[in-house]
């Protein structure tokens, strides 16, 4: 029999196309060319997070927008692996479908970038009243905690789009607040001004990983897969989206994490934080234990969000929801008069 070929698949954007082709030639050095190594092909499948590039995220949902769409073709068997960034996966997977790898992640961290031609180097030195772009409420939410003289204003785009739309002259964003490892990896790293680390902004959950999504039943793909797991990484990966599969409910809500992972002695602390979209309220807690398993990590993000819970979360969740609703009706209305009129 002919070597099978794997079509691995992502959405069309230059980072998802990058990263891609990164997860190729990783396992094309695990399988360098002979008449029966794997060969590896690609597919760029276009996502409703792809063409509503104008709907707030926030209004939007579930991260299922970004990934609906490739899994399809995936059960449709038209592709074979799917390359995530792992922060905009679900938490939970559709049946028949599995996380097959997470591979070592980049520098989870969020960055500061400027508009091109001025010399502020920091959140701390830009004007009152400065325009900060990020579709993130997360980002939103932390920074307004401790910048309340800032402004902040959706934007939506590649990341090419996104640096665009900051460098126009006429352009209203003072900066940008995009994560680092995706800056790093289209190669637009010297555009970075500077990383926004933890306490001042926590990360979103598994923010710099890769992910491979597969069929639960492809015995062969998952054997590929796990060839490339890492393992440090996937455990505080699962943490962190345990954490939040207990928290968000199906929806983007404005969680931040940080974690730290001794590979050597197998302890882990991992802290979380809820808070509200204006900024007034800030749950925030730490969890400290010694894991042995990618089980235990999990159980660790599980006990997490339940003392955030506890201490207050639910609440600010509570009222995240009520608020989404009623700008979802809000947007609706709008849509509806717009329609009307035209």
């Amino acid at each position: 029999m002919s070597p099978r070929t794997f079509t691995l698949a992502s959405r069309p954007s230059q980072l998802a196309k990058t990263q891609t082709h990164m997860v190729v030639a990783s396992l094309e050095a695990l399988y360098p060319p002979s008449a029966d190594s794997p060969r590896f092909a690609t597919s760029f499948v276009s996502t409703a997070g792809d063409r509503n590039q104008s709907q707030a995220l926030y209004l939007v949902g579930g991260k299922a927008f970004w990934t609906t769409d490739l899994e399809t073709a995936l059960k449709d068997r038209r592709v074979d692996i799917l390359v995530h960034c792992l922060k905009d996966v679900p938490t939970t997977l559709p049946d028949g479908f599995v996380i097959g790898a997470i591979l070592e992640r980049e520098d989870p961290v969020d960055s500061l970038i400027v508009k091109a031609g001025k010399e502020w180097k920091s959140l701390e030195e830009l004007p009152a009243g400065s325009v900060i772009g990020t579709s993130s409420v997360r980002r939103v939410a932390q920074l307004r905690r401790n910048f309340p003289h800032l402004k902040f204003l959706d934007v939506r785009g590649n990341l090419d789009t996104r640096v665009a739309k900051l460098d126009a002259v006429d352009g209203p964003y003072a900066a940008l607040i995009l994560a680092k490892a995706g800056m790093v990896r289209v190669g637009m790293g010297d555009r970075l001004t500077a990383d926004i680390h933890p306490p001042t902004l926590f990360y979103a959950v598994a923010q710099g990983a890769l992910a491979l999504e597969v069929r639960s039943d492809d015995v062969e793909a998952l054997e590929l897969c796990k060839q490339l797991i890492h393992r440090g990484t996937q455990w505080s990966c699962l943490a962190e989206r345990a954490c939040l599969r207990v928290l968000e409910g199906g929806c983007s809500v404005p969680v931040g994490v940080s974690t730290q992972l001794d590979d050597a002695s197998g302890e882990l602390e991992l802290t979380g934080c809820v808070t509200s979209l204006d900024g007034g309220q800030h749950i925030q807690h730490t969890l400290k234990e010694t894991i042995r398993s990618a089980e235990e990590a999990e159980a660790v993000g599980v006990r997490l969000a339940k003392i955030l819970v506890d201490i207050g979360a639910r609440e600010i969740l509570a009222d995240i929801s009520k608020d989404r609703e009623r700008r979802v009706v809000e947007a609706e209305a709008n849509e509806a008069k717009e329609t009307v009129v035209q």
